[in-house]
């Protein structure tokens, strides 16, 4: 948890939550994981309990305390919507979110089908959300073609941005149909890095990009990855792919 972060596509990073449990391929080096478990067992370190799945009451009201406004990743180190998490507890890191309106949250899950029906059961809840100045983006992780469902349930979420991650990138995707400004409306795609690191093709990476041009969707390319993602870098076509969502600046 920092109110600085190196995540090329947001400012900071908040983990009411941390912990989680691998549900997909895009799973198999999950960096927080990596991170966790070198800290289990370290008396007094906030991953003492590695990266077994633990809430943190204490850290709920900490984004209200950043009066600059932010870019904030919410549960870097975990999943909101882990099944281990209750309701309960969701609900008060969006009342957090739903306050500090000056920030702009960015949600992501692997969980996307829990995440829907969350919206689904509190929907009136959430009809406030203001459609000129988001400040909720939520969106979920999609690593293969097996798992693009994840994308046609974000495109239906009630947040004026919904997006993907598509990272680490493991296959070809085809996100037509699912693509557009009322629909999915921002895309990430990065190669994993790190030991162990699977391949990511540049074609992938090309054909996602095309189809957000074509769809009139934000493309980020994030990195490509590999054994040392700073060799490989960023370049994409031989310059940097940072588009965002269009929309207007958070104030305090």
């Amino acid at each position: 948890m920092s109110e600085h972060s190196k995540i090329e596509w947001t400012d900071a990073t908040w983990n009411p939550v941390t912990g989680c449990t691998k549900i997909s391929p895009g799973c198999k080096h999950c960096y927080a994981q990596t991170f966790a478990e070198r800290f289990r067992g370290v008396p007094g370190h906030p991953f003492e309990q590695g990266f077994d799945l633990r809430l943190w009451p204490e850290r709920l009201e900490l984004p209200l305390a950043w009066r600059t406004p932010k870019r904030i990743f919410v549960n870097s180190m975990s999943d909101l919507f882990h099944e281990k998490v209750p309701d309960s507890f969701v609900d008060r890191v969006f009342d957090t979110m739903l306050e500090a309106k000056w920030h702009r949250f960015q949600v992501l899950t692997k969980r996307a089908d829990r995440m829907s029906e969350y919206f689904r059961r509190r929907r009136i809840r959430f009809d406030s959300l203001d459609l000129e100045q988001p400040h909720i983006w939520l969106g979920a992780s999609v690593e293969t073609q097996e798992y693009v469902h994840r994308a046609r349930l974000v495109a239906l979420l009630p947040s004026p941005v919904r997006f993907l991650s598509c990272e680490p990138l493991l296959g070809p995707l085809d996100l037509r149909g699912v693509l557009g400004p009322a629909a999915v409306n921002w895309v990430i795609v990065g190669g994993e890095s790190g030991h162990g690191a699977r391949p990511m093709d540049a074609a992938w990476v090309l054909d996602i990009r095309n189809q957000c041009f074509d769809a009139g969707v934000p493309f980020f390319f994030k990195q490509w990855g590999g054994s040392n993602k700073k060799r490989t870098g960023r370049l994409l076509e031989n310059r940097t792919w940072d588009e965002f969502p269009r929309v207007a600046a958070c104030t305090v």
